[in-house]
């Protein structure tokens, strides 16, 4: 069957690419064409910085490669090309490989975006290029809320300044973090609020450091026996300065749960910052923080 495709690295699948999808199923339908969704596994400034001798280059994203292919899946048949093979092919060789492989007869490219090897082509070259394998190319209008265009890295930058509300806004869901359940040093365990210490994948964008109320998911058996598997949580992002810690973490307290997580992989789905991080004087005064911190999730209990 003849395709309709559109191509991206997609950081996040925020409402911008929602916008692009929705374009992506109309004319699938209206050409009677299976809709395709071409991604990358690996960022491709990544790729880029290796050529230029960068090693060390990583950027933070927004999603890890089973969160981009989970949540592009909801828009259309997902398949991953390794960055590094398809950089080095121009326009004509993509557009040649598009259509003899995958039977694409549409492309529809996002309002900004280029390909090929062989520089910024314009629309018409592109035009003129995809007409000698048979593909139509077809250009996607862009998406705008409230004066400003969804894009990955003002997604980024708003997840650095710590404003989640507007993040999840141009995402269109709630910024989620998924990690491991690691052993910490227990102090919350001393203190009468136990947390579970997770570390996500290396190249996840963490939010900056505070208190944050999120959602814990799960699929852990000890979650489901505890009716937990949709919980409200409290979470702390930073170094713990009132117990002198020196170096990133993230934990996280659900109220009124007492099972085992370790080695368990849990998601946080952040729905708002609290407060910054502050070094308190006492662990009695971190502890009435904390206790006020509870309170808000649930404000009108």
């Amino acid at each position: 069957m003849p395709a309709i495709a559109t191509i991206g690295f997609f950081d996040g699948v925020h409402k911008g690419h929602h916008y692009l999808f929705e374009q992506l199923r109309r004319y699938a339908a209206e050409y009677d064409e299976r809709p395709l969704i071409f991604t990358f596994l690996q960022h491709p400034r990544t790729v880029l910085a290796k050529l230029q001798g960068n090693d060390d280059f990583c950027p933070s994203l927004l999603t890890t490669t089973d969160e981009r292919e989970q949540l592009l899946g909801q828009f259309g048949d997902v398949h991953f090309f390794d960055f590094a093979e398809v950089q080095p092919l121009t326009a004509a060789q993509f557009l040649d490989y598009l259509a003899d492989r995958w039977k694409v007869r549409h492309l529809l490219m996002g309002y900004n975006h280029r390909f090929g090897s062989d520089g910024r082509l314009t629309d018409e070259q592109y035009a003129a290029i995809a007409r000698q394998v048979g593909i139509r190319i077809l250009r996607a209008d862009s998406y705008g809320e409230d004066g400003l265009k969804p894009s990955s890295t003002v997604i980024r930058n708003l997840l650095v300044r710590g404003d989640i509300a507007a993040a999840n806004r141009l995402l269109g869901y709630e910024y989620m973090l998924t990690g491991r359940v690691v052993h910490g040093r227990m102090i919350g365990r001393q203190i009468g609020f136990p947390t579970a210490n997770i570390v996500p994948a290396p190249d996840k964008l963490i939010p900056t450091s505070g208190v944050y109320k999120a959602v814990v998911s799960a699929n852990g058996q000890q979650l489901m026996a505890n009716g937990l598997i949709n919980a409200q949580a409290l979470v702390n992002i930073g170094t713990n300065p009132t117990v002198g810690n020196t170096h990133q973490t993230i934990e996280v307290h659900i109220p009124d749960f007492s099972g085992d997580l370790y080695n368990q992989s849990i998601t946080l789905h952040f729905t708002e910052r609290l407060r910054e991080e502050r070094r308190f004087d006492s662990l009695d005064d971190l502890r009435k923080q904390i206790q006020c911190d509870l309170a808000a999730l649930h404000p009108n209990q």
